[in-house]
Formats: structure tokens, C-alpha cells, sequence
């Protein structure tokens, strides 16, 4: 699809959805095509300009679904506008305040959404600006952000993770919210550090794979939930133009969605990421339909990630 073409806002979410049937049909996932149509009209005001991307996921509970995740109008309350068409259900839990907390006491620049075709709506990613990144020990003080934050706040200073903040994940259906760092380690997460840190939290030994990610890692973040006091695991991220050319190999699952998004754009962006679990690890790949030149930013890329890729 050209972005120089002029197109309606209803050509922008056709489009999209024939790129999410497709995807869907390689992979084999079966989703309700009402439901997603009806996620893409109530938040596709901005879906001509907007940036677009995919994951899918490694593990038997991923397995059968395709994520789409996209920006959102800056105007709208991506978490009232769900509640009001019944994609998310109205709850006392802390969960349900954390977007209006974040947006009274923080500069926001904008939002996202995620949902799964198969599992409906599920994030709302808040995006903080680069030249305004949060402090984490402000983010821990809000009334609504998981304690867990605040009593990692050691863990998070002795392994270097971070200082500030540039994007936050509002997971509705799990009640969990990443934090991602807005400036992560220079030269990525050394092993020791890795297994360090996943030792800490009772996750998994880490793999090789997941040794050789967090070297290379341009992004780090946690998982958080308000249920216990402890990160509840720990992602890595690169940013490619080639997952191939990872010291790594791909699932098999992943590896034929990168064939296919790469037969339809040799110049497609990827991140590809290990989370960590206290039963081993699991990979993400996101590709990106539309990028924007507000991606790096969104991500904190550093400048020339993606010019020299890993």
C-alpha cells in the first residue's frame, strides 16, 4: 500500500484487514471477522497515517493468535471508548485508573492499541516523550501503578536497567502493565547479568538464545501485576531488518511469517524479543505494516539501530 496514495479512512481499515486475513491464514488462526472490523472502525480514525504492526508469538498459549497493535487518535480515551462498546468490562481494579493517572501527571505523545484477533482487545500503550522521559521512582509513586514497582526499584538500580521511562503496556485482560526503559544499558545485558537478574525473580535458566538477545538488546522491560511484589518477568528486544540474521534460530512459526512479510516487503522492520518465565522462555516477532518516522522514538531506538542492524 503507498503512503502517497490518497485513500479514506474506510480504504485504510479494508486494507488492513485484508493483511490480517492473510496473515491469519498462513498461520492458521481462526477469529471472528466481525470482531476485528469491529476494533479497526472505532479506533481507525487515524489509520491512514497511523503505524501498524504485527506479532505474533512462540508457545502453545500464543500459538493460535495474531496480534495487531496500532496508533491511535492523540484525542480520544482509547480505555473509555473500549469500556463504552463493550471491549473491556468497567472494574474497581487499579488497573482501570492507571491510563488517567499516567495522563494527569505525565506528558503523554501520544497512544496505541493491541488487540488479538482472536482474543479481542488487550493493551493500551501509552507513549511518553523522548525529550520527556518519567522518572521510575516518580511512575512507582502513582496511586494506581502496581507496588511491585516501587519494591523493584533496587532490583531495577543494581542490574542497571534503567532510570526513566519511555513507554508503558496497560494489559486489561492479564492486569499487567510493562514498563519499558527509556535508556537501557550501553552494549545490551551482559550473560552474567541475565542470569543474574532471571535468577532473582525465580524465572527460568536462560538459553544461549536468550544470552546472545540480551547482548545484542537495544530495549529492555518488565512485567508487572499488582498481585505480587516481585517483577513478574523480564523481556529482551533487537531491532532488525533480517530476523535471519540473528544469532539465533527461529521457531518455525515465526520463521514463515518473516517469509511471508519479507516476500511482501524486503524492507519490512522487525523487533524480535525472549521474555523470560519461571517455566523457560518464550520468543516474539513484531513486523511492521506501516512504519513511521515517529518509530524510533516510540521504541527509543538509538540513532542508526535499524541502519546498522543486528
Amino acid at each position: 500500500m503507498s503512503e502517497a496514495a490518497p485513500i479514506t479512512r474506510q480504504d485504510a481499515v479494508q486494507a488492513l484487514y485484508s493483511a490480517i486475513e492473510e496473515a491469519a491464514g498462513l498461520l492458521e488462526v481462526e477469529y471472528a471477522r466481525e470482531d476485528v472490523l469491529r476494533v479497526l472502525n472505532l479506533y481507525g480514525g487515524d489509520l491512514t497515517q497511523a503505524v501498524v504492526a504485527f506479532r505474533v508469538a512462540t508457545g502453545a498459549r500464543r500459538s493460535g493468535e495474531l496480534d495487531c497493535r496500532f496508533t491511535v487518535p492523540h484525542d480520544l480515551d482509547p480505555y473509555q471508548l473500549a469500556v463504552d462498546n463493550g471491549l473491556l468490562e468497567k472494574t474497581d481494579h487499579p488497573v482501570s485508573r492507571l491510563l488517567a493517572d499516567l495522563r494527569d501527571n505525565c506528558p503523554v505523545d501520544g497512544y496505541g492499541i493491541d488487540f488479538g484477533v482472536v482474543g479481542g482487545f488487550k493493551k493500551i500503550w501509552v507513549v511518553l516523550p523522548r525529550t520527556a522521559l518519567q522518572e521510575v521512582t516518580k511512575l512507582a509513586g502513582l496511586p494506581s501503578m502496581p507496588r511491585s514497582l516501587g519494591e523493584s526499584l533496587d532490583f531495577i538500580a543494581r542490574h542497571g536497567l534503567g532510570d526513566t521511562v519511555g513507554l508503558l503496556g496497560i494489559d486489561y485482560r492479564h492486569r499487567t502493565v510493562n514498563i519499558y526503559f527509556g535508556e537501557p544499558p550501553a552494549g545490551g545485558i551482559a550473560p552474567e547479568s541475565v542470569r543474574s537478574m532471571l535468577r532473582e525473580i525465580d524465572q527460568a535458566e536462560p538459553s544461549e538464545q536468550m544470552l546472545r538477545l540480551g547482548r545484542q538488546a537495544f530495549g529492555v522491560y518488565v512485567t508487572l501485576n499488582w498481585d505480587s511484589p516481585a517483577v513478574e518477568r523480564i523481556c529482551f528486544a533487537v531491532a532488525t531488518t533480517d530476523p535471519a540474521s540473528l544469532p539465533v534460530e527461529l521457531d518455525e512459526r515465526i520463521g514463515m511469517f518473516v517469509r511471508h512479510v519479507r516476500r511482501a516487503d524486503p524492507d519490512t522492520k522487525f523487533v524480535y524479543a525472549v521474555a523470560s518465565q519461571p517455566d523457560g522462555e518464550y520468543y516474539k516477532l513484531q513486523s511492521y505494516y506501516r512504519w513511521g518516522s515517529g518509530v524510533p522514538e516510540i521504541m527509543q531506538l538509538p540513532d542508526g539501530a535499524l541502519a546498522d542492524p543486528v
